[in-house]
């Protein structure tokens, strides 16, 4: 047992961590004649380290979920989709999120084509919610900066948050509240054509290198603000706003990141810094999933979608879940972390 405890925790240090890393550059900069210790070095130690190694992850990861993707294309997702009926269909739905784009804003145009195929509302707002919160790359980001229980814990909470939400929707029957032209523009049934592996795997490098593009901006943002607060923002002000002492620390957190816009590759280090810094596990994470989930871009972006009344209700089912959430996470955070 010690040594396979040896070997996962030198994957989860060495290999997703990147401690090496992190001990390189400050090796570095030591070389360079400069104190890490002092706040401004360090400042500068935490951002190129997180920002290369997120970096990294990233391009591994898209990838490789890019090449799975190429295989659910989305009238081959559509038709996957509709074998399943009930929560199974929601379920489904929720895990077929995890393989799709990484940000809610992209979510949408899946969400509009499923539900324009004639797939039941709510299967398609579970991949709704689940798109943006959960995906394969979130898992393995959490996994080097939360650890294992943690990253498992979060990606679990978001697909339950998503079935049930999606659940909850279709008994409530709001197909009446999504706009009438999606409802009428109907589906072209048309088969996706047959990949070789090399243009899968051109696909994928190309999906990669977009990817990239589009999230680095909020990866940069992200890193500084976690550098920001991990060397400049004293402890005692995160944990009295965001620790224990504050019963309402979870509805701050989720009320602080429904207006921001990020993905979640993003807020990670943001939340790492958080974390660090003596903020509850509950906040933490709460935070995380109201600013993938309920950005305001992507929720006007589905204003153009749905009614007001829908519009309204997913907003205060994501809201309510995730404070709820929230607040287990905090209440286990003692078994989990």
């Amino acid at each position: 047992m010690h040594f396979l405890k040896a070997i996962w925790d030198f994957f989860q240090n060495q290999m997703l961590g990147m401690k090496w890393l992190n001990e390189l550059i400050g090796s570095g900069l030591y070389l360079l004649g400069l104190d890490t210790t002092n706040r401004w070095i360090g400042s500068i130690q935490f951002f190129v380290y997180d920002v290369i190694k997120i970096t990294l992850l990233l391009c591994f990861l898209i990838f490789i979920i890019s090449y799975i993707q190429s295989y659910f294309p989305p009238e081959r997702s559509k038709k996957i989709l509709g074998r399943f009926h009930g929560i199974g269909a929601n379920a489904a739905a929720a895990l077929l999120g995890t393989v799709t784009p990484f940000c809610s804003c992209s979510s949408i145009p899946l969400f509009i084509g499923f539900t324009s195929a004639g797939l039941p509302l709510g299967v398609t707002f579970s991949f709704l919610i689940s798109s943006p919160m959960v995906d394969l790359g979130s898992l393995v980001l959490l996994m080097s900066i939360f650890g294992a229980k943690i990253a498992v814990v979060y990606v679990t909470a978001g697909l339950i948050l998503a079935v049930i939400g999606g659940t909850f929707i279709e008994k409530l029957h709001m197909e009446k509240y999504v706009e009438s032209f999606i409802l009428t523009a109907g589906s072209v049934d048309i088969e996706a054509p047959d990949l070789t592996r090399k243009d899968r795997l051109v696909y994928a490098k190309e999906q990669m290198l977009s990817t990239i593009k589009k999230v680095l901006p909020y990866i940069l943002i992200g890193v500084g603000i976690g550098a920001f607060i991990h060397n400049w923002i004293p402890e005692r002000w995160v944990s009295t706003a965001l620790g224990s002492n504050n019963p309402f620390g979870v509805v701050l957190a989720t009320l602080i990141g429904v207006p921001m816009y990020a993905d979640i590759f993003g807020t990670i280090p943001v939340a790492e810094a958080l974390f660090a810094k003596g903020a509850q596990l509950g906040v933490v994470l709460s935070f995380m999933m109201a600013v993938t989930t309920l950005a305001l871009p992507s929720i006007i972006m589905l204003r153009k979608a749905v009614k007001p009344k829908l519009l309204a209700l997913f907003i205060a089912i994501c809201t309510i879940g995730i404070i709820i959430v929230g607040y287990l996470f905090n209440a286990l955070q003692v078994l989990i972390v």
